[in-house]
């Protein structure tokens, strides 16, 4: 594999920042070594552009955009890593109790009339607006809002019933559920 030839303009944007990129390097590093090392950096990542280094609208402010890049990267890269206790408590994994319902919703959407039903599958299920349930069922958008409203209530109920749902008191967000089987007994 051959080395990646330096485009004519790319070692003439060099030559006009390599100074000031040097000096910008060393004020945040306070290591004219490690400064060096950057530069050596940025000057390779310049040239493996090639020929698209012409193609760049400021190569100045390139150049120091990869600069900074690269002092990004060994800054996190220099940041001390301890290690994680011990005693630090496992992650749960368990699903959110909101995502646990997925098997119970069918049933409580089922314990639901035609019409509620519907209002549920379009507005919450399948995304359409109040707006556009009311066009689609030829309803005046008051009649379609209270529609969904009612049905929204009676699926909160038909959860709490078939599901097991209980839901916090400060929130009002599923906080946790008891899957029931089909009798609406709590499952082992």
């Amino acid at each position: 594999m051959t080395a990646p030839q330096a485009a004519p303009c790319m070692l003439q944007a060099w030559q006009s920042a390599e100074a000031e990129l040097r000096g910008f390097l060393r004020h945040q590093l306070h290591d004219a070594d490690a400064a060096d090392d950057l530069l050596h950096e940025v000057f390779l990542k310049a040239m493996r552009q090639g020929g698209r280094f012409c193609q760049i609208d400021n190569a100045r402010a390139w150049l120091f955009q990869v600069a900074r890049n690269a002092l990004v990267d060994l800054q996190r890269a220099a940041r001390p890593h301890d290690p994680l206790p011990d005693d630090l408590p496992a992650i749960n994994d368990d699903p959110a109790p909101v995502e646990a319902l997925a098997d119970c919703l069918p049933l409580a959407l089922a314990s639901l009339s035609a019409e509620d039903r519907d209002a549920i599958e379009q507005c919450e299920l399948g995304g359409l607006s109040q707006l556009e349930y009311a066009e689609l069922r030829a309803l005046k958008l008051p009649t379609a809002k209270s529609r969904v409203q009612r049905a929204r209530t009676r699926l909160r109920a038909a959860l709490v019933a078939h599901c097991g749902v209980r839901f916090d008191a400060q929130t009002g967000a599923v906080c946790c559920h008891v899957p029931r089987d089909c009798c609406g007994k709590p499952q082992d």
